[in-house]
């Protein structure tokens, strides 16, 4: 499998340009130069930063300048302390990962579906001059299984249209379930040699996700260990509505214990497909909640870091700050210099 260099250790800058604030002052102050200088000597080599498209459009499709300001700013502060960046759609108009209701009529919709493609329009025409150091990711998350074929045809369109003006920059997308890495068979071969699949892991749920408001049926009080035996994760995973789609719920996984090998598992299909098509692998986001025991958290990071190294898989943890998964914050602190180095 080829090996994704210059986006082998990234951060996410989660809550910033996406499932942030709007206004001025707050993105002014969220992410500065200090934060990209900070996540630099932490021996990243880039950071992914989520977009939604409220940041660059009007609800109606009028372009707001000053939103391409905050990109401009990352792009010029990334080259200064030699990082690269992955910009991420996070939200598009019509389609976000966490709102079934408004996302119900994105892959039905050609409107929808054009302005997608328009507004990437716009991102490469201004991007393309920094492809060299600047992957395009395509859109965040898809979540419904039974989009695979729609979804492959969006995507195509995008890259063949993004291709008319950044004919060698990286362009990544990730299949369905959630950006499922077992969805990436159902990608269609890659259209050049600048594709690279995606996923993203926070298995198992129950442990990355413990008391989570957002997860179905996860009690605010939930607490497990990691690692704890497998038969104790798989009876709570089928408990949760929420856990119901991961790895420990299915019954052919084959699963004994919990460590590099349970990621090696499930990993492997989505190995196998990109050892197939010779196109590099990349997780743009796994990472623990804030409430988690931090040892445990740290056995997790070393386990995952383990299997992502051995494959050559480039990653990008979520998130620096704040999401309830901050890396830089008071949580995280006591066993922050050995967590680094297990991105």
């Amino acid at each position: 499998m080829r090996r994704l260099e210059g986006y082998q250790r990234g951060v996410n800058l989660g809550g910033w340009l996406s499932q942030g604030k709007l206004g001025k002052e707050y993105l002014d102050t969220f992410i500065t130069e200090e934060d990209i200088i900070k996540i630099a000597s932490w021996g990243a080599d880039h950071v992914r930063v989520p977009l939604d498209f409220e940041n660059v459009e009007t609800e109606s499709g009028e372009e707001k300048p000053e939103g391409y300001v905050y990109i401009d700013n990352c792009i010029r502060w990334c080259r200064a302390n030699g990082l690269n960046m992955v910009l991420d759609l996070h939200k598009t108009c019509g389609y976000i990962f966490d709102d079934e209701e408004y996302s119900a009529k994105f892959f039905e919709d050609q409107a929808l579906q054009d302005r997608f493609i328009h507004l990437w329009e716009k991102l490469a025409k201004r991007y393309a001059k920094d492809e060299d150091i600047v992957m395009f990711e395509l859109l965040n998350e898809i979540v419904r299984f039974d989009v695979a074929d729609a979804w492959n045809r969006i995507a195509q369109r995008c890259v063949r249209m993004i291709r008319n003006y950044a004919p060698t920059a990286k362009i990544l997308y990730g299949g369905v379930g959630y950006n499922a890495v077992t969805a990436i068979r159902l990608l269609n071969p890659p259209m050049d040699e600048n594709i690279v699949y995606g996923f993203h892991c926070y298995e198992p749920l129950i442990f990355t996700h413990q008391t989570a408001s957002w997860v179905k049926d996860m009690p605010a009080d939930f607490h497990i260990a990691y690692p704890d035996d497998v038969k104790t994760y798989t009876e709570w995973t089928r408990k949760m509505a929420g856990a119901t789609t991961g790895a420990l719920a299915g019954e052919d996984m084959k699963i004994e214990t919990l460590g590099p090998e349970f990621f090696e598992t499930i990993f492997r299909d989505g190995i196998e497909c990109a050892e197939e098509f010779q196109v590099p692998l990349y997780c743009g986001e796994y990472g623990v909640i804030d409430q988690a025991p931090v040892e445990d958290t740290l056995r997790w990071f070393q386990d995952i870091h383990s299997v992502f190294e051995k494959y050559g898989i480039g990653r990008a943890v979520w998130s620096y700050k704040q999401m309830d998964f901050g890396l830089s914050d008071a949580h995280y602190e006591s066993i922050l210099p050995q967590l680094t180095k297990a991105l």
